[in-house]
């Protein structure tokens, strides 16, 4: 499974980015995908998961402000994000999920990351 994310900008407070990820490779009737982000110096939060089923869910911290979406052939998967804070500054990263037959789904393909900076 290959990932690329793309859209990554600087933008001001109060505005939007479109962030997009090129999927590759990934074929699974169980799992699903979604978005991370790294703020320096926090833990990485998981923005977005996209279930299998096409169910999203979101972090608290974006709710309201942050959607996810995917192409059917989920091909592309996409982050919209509006409203933007000083604190959503950080790196994106847009990943897939793999089946381990112990605990379900992980996490197992990520891609290099995109660079979204909000200025106040």
């Amino acid at each position: 499974v290959r990932l690329m994310e793309s859209g990554g900008d600087s933008v001001q407070a109060g505005g939007s980015l479109r962030l997009s990820c090129t999927v590759s490779g990934f074929r699974s009737s169980r799992c699903g995908m979604g978005w991370h982000r790294q703020i320096p110096g926090k833990d990485r939060e998981t923005v977005a998961v996209i279930g299998n089923d096409g169910t999203t869910t979101y972090a608290d911290s974006v709710k309201g402000r942050f959607t996810a979406s995917r192409d059917n052939g989920q091909t592309m998967m996409y982050l919209q994000m509006n409203n933007l804070k000083s604190e959503d500054s950080g790196g994106y990263y847009c990943a897939t999920q793999e089946s381990n037959a112990h605990i379900g789904c992980i996490w197992g393909y990520w891609g290099q990351g995109t660079q979204g900076t909000v200025s106040s």
